[in-house]
């Protein structure tokens, strides 16, 4: 049976067409052992939590068994506060977050995707974790990356010189880690 893989683009107007890429790139990289899924989540360009929940709640509820979570940008954030908040059970073999804002700090106040303070004890115990975060980053400060660090010390945090935002389409390192798995 194949390993499902449910990949949650970023926010902005044309984000859910550029992170198709990044959700191309992981299917190729996975190989044919491996579905990843890619909705596009409603209102990309002006996005709200409780419809973004919603969708990945149906997203969930359409798949069978254990599913890898991906998601990119506001959509890693997203997820990571969906699985804060929600029941997934043991659904949910790892979890993989490229380039989550941390919301709440400064210039990043937008209280509807900003985690609760005790956060990290409500996500799963033995979830395992990944994050992922370039140097350079046009859009998120790497900053963003030590707060995630600081808060889950238990996990896996790769940074990266050179990739951008977008990782220059290649999450050939997030297929070995969800293969590693």
């Amino acid at each position: 049976m194949r390993k499902q893989v449910l990949f949650i683009h970023g926010g902005g107007e044309g984000a859910y067409e550029e992170d198709k890429k990044l959700a191309a790139s992981l299917l190729d990289a996975l190989g044919t052992a491996y579905d990843v899924w890619c909705p596009q989540m409603p209102d990309e360009g002006s996005p709200e939590y409780e419809a973004w929940k919603d969708q990945i709640a149906e997203e969930l509820t359409t798949l069978d068994g254990e599913v890898i979570l991906v998601g990119h940008s506001l959509g890693a954030s997203i997820l990571l506060k969906y699985l804060s908040e929600e029941k997934v059970e043991d659904r949910v073999p790892g979890l993989f977050l490229i380039a989550p804002p941390y919301w709440g700090t400064e210039d990043w106040e937008v209280s509807e995707y900003a985690l609760h303070e005790d956060f990290a004890s409500k996500l799963p115990e033995e979830l395992p974790m990944f994050f992922y975060h370039s140097r350079d980053d046009e859009w998120v400060p790497l900053v963003h990356l030590a707060l995630y660090a600081e808060r889950l010390p238990r996990a896996t945090i790769h940074e990266f010189d050179d990739r951008g935002h977008q990782f220059d389409d290649d999450l050939s390192e997030v297929a070995r880690d969800i293969e590693g798995l």
